[in-house]
């Protein structure tokens, strides 16, 4: 999808931003947002003003009322009411005072959730022109998905793979990335027949699990009679320990995100592992952050551009246009309505 054509106009004096109106206690609902219409904000010195064109939103935005931001070491993700939002967005530079950013550069930065941003010249990435063939896929989760293939779970040629959470924004493309890999079978689990149907018909799964058709453990063993290899894990709870009960000695597991914790607002609940089990069985546990990896992002960039254009992948994703759109984004994804990727349109 092309950004839109934009030439150069005069910058407004108001724009619009989404705030938080109020923290949720429960289910999240578009109530708990409010757009608001505020001042252009003027970049200073080393400073860009970059007229954002698209933004996604992801699980993890769902405002958290945490008592200790710092206890998860992402203190970003606190919003108190009345702060605009944030998140990954796309945007246009459009002044860059005393900085080496030229205006009209694309970049990607943190600002989301607002039409303009003012964005710290060292935060604002410079998109690589035709690295990736549609810009929108510079909004996508593919880097971590790339990590927990490659480096987390080490996929290797004939391994049965099993993905949770294979139908969100991750787990579309990590289940293809095992299979770019030479992953033999894929494997994922989801939140209805629906989003099954989808993995197993258009996504290159081979099998699919869904919450709440029965006991995970039981549909895994039936659809990997032989085990497991690698799990490239984005929800944990019942469902990895379903992936350990059924891994192959030596198997390797990839933890990138706890969705089933995530989203009831406690991501520090635990899950209780018999680490006997994984010493007698050699099975390895990593946490994957993508911080940690940047020097993979230029492999993976290139990977991930090559297999767009050959068509050897997709990249799913569900678009809505305009920012009063993005609470409902955010709202529709938490409940599982999409498959893939939601971005938005500013």
């Amino acid at each position: 999808m092309p950004l839109p054509a934009s030439t150069p106009a005069a910058v407004p004096a108001t724009h619009r931003q989404v705030v938080l109106a109020a923290q949720p206690r429960d289910t999240l609902t578009t109530g708990h947002f409010e757009v608001v219409t505020t001042p252009v904000p003027e970049p200073g010195p080393g400073q860009a003003l970059v007229r954002n064109r698209l933004m996604s939103v992801a699980a993890v935005m769902r405002p958290l009322t945490l008592p200790d931001p710092d206890r998860f070491g992402l203190p970003q993700l606190l919003q108190r009411p009345g702060d605009p939002m944030h998140g990954p967005a796309v945007g246009e530079v459009v002044a860059a005072p005393g900085t080496d950013l030229a205006p009209g550069e694309l970049v990607r930065h943190r600002l989301g959730w607002r039409e303009y941003a003012v964005v710290d010249a060292a935060e604002a990435e410079r998109l690589t022109p035709g690295a990736l063939p549609d810009p929108a896929a510079y909004l996508s989760q593919g880097f971590a998905a790339w990590l927990g293939v490659v480096r987390g779970a080490e996929v290797r040629a004939g391994d049965t793979v099993f993905v949770t959470g294979a139908a969100g924004g991750v787990g579309t493309l990590a289940g293809q990335f095992a299979r770019l890999r030479g992953a033999a079978r894929v494997i994922g689990s989801t939140g209805s027949r629906r989003k099954a149907d989808c993995l197993t018909e258009e996504l290159g799964y081979d099998a699919a699990v869904v919450r709440g058709a029965g006991p995970i453990e039981d549909q895994l063993r039936e659809a990997a009679p032989d085990g497991i290899d690698a799990l490239f894990d984005n929800v944990g709870g019942e469902q990895l320990l379903a992936a350990l009960a059924v891994a192959r000695r030596g198997a390797r597991f990839a933890l990138v995100g706890a969705l089933s914790a995530q989203l009831t607002g406690d991501a520090m609940a635990t899950t209780a592992i018999s680490t006997f089990d994984l010493i007698a069985r050699g099975i390895t546990l990593r946490g994957v952050a993508a911080f940690d990896h940047r020097d993979a992002y230029p492999e993976y960039e290139r990977e991930f551009g090559r297999a767009l254009r050959e068509g050897a992948m997709s990249y799913p994703h569900t678009l809505l246009r305009g920012i009063e759109q993005a609470p409902r984004a955010l709202c529709e994804l938490v409940e599982g309505r999409h498959v893939g990727a939601v971005l938005v349109e500013l």
